[in-house]
């Protein structure tokens, strides 16, 4: 015969060892599930074909910053417009447009210009970066950071020491950078006339 504090002690222990194991294993699964989706991300550079998805990104980002002063003001024609204005980018020659994909869906988004400097100041070119979007069901799996590595790979095969981007300030973006190893070095003020 079993005392009750025994009992008591025993099935309290049979509980935390199971809780643990249960832990153990959601944790592992997550990490699984987390180390297949990051290895599941290929980025490519988009063409022309890849257009419409390019629009749908790049206004979805626009909207995302809605009460944005500069960023809020998107024109009731946009999408007439940025067939044209995209288009142009994906065929010039100093720019690149990387797609993030992951199972098959367009992840995210970001593009690259090569930028003259001023030519008083080092270095004489840089990568801009812009139009950085990843869809919000699909942040925090690691496709921002395969489309810098892109980025990046881009600016060494063209001899590209540095690299900016403006962003919104504050939120989540704002922490995003600052892990990816980007510093605040201007602000940018606007003032209506």
């Amino acid at each position: 015969m079993t005392r009750r504090g025994e009992a008591g002690h025993d099935a309290g222990a049979s509980a935390s060892s199971a809780g643990m194991s249960h832990s153990l294993g959601t944790t592992r699964a997550l990490a699984t599930r987390q180390a297949v989706s990051r290895a599941a991300i290929a980025v490519r550079r988009a063409t022309v074909t890849d257009l419409p998805i390019i629009v749908e990104l790049r206004l979805a980002l626009l909207r995302e910053n809605g009460n944005h002063p500069v960023y809020g003001r998107l024109r009731a024609d946009a999408r007439v417009r940025a067939y044209e204005v995209f288009g142009a980018q994906l065929r010039s020659p100093h720019e690149v447009i990387f797609l993030a994909e992951s199972n098959g869906d367009v992840a995210g988004i970001l593009r690259c210009v090569e930028t003259f400097n001023s030519p008083l100041l080092d270095p004489d070119r840089y990568c801009y970066v812009s139009s950085v979007y990843v869809r919000p069901r699909l942040r925090r799996r690691g496709v921002l950071k395969a489309l810098l590595q892109g980025a990046e790979s881009w600016c060494v095969e063209r001899g590209l020491p540095e690299m900016r981007l403006h962003n919104v300030p504050g939120g989540s973006a704002s922490a995003a950078w600052q892990a990816a190893g980007f510093t605040i070095v201007e602000e940018v003020r606007a003032k209506e006339l």
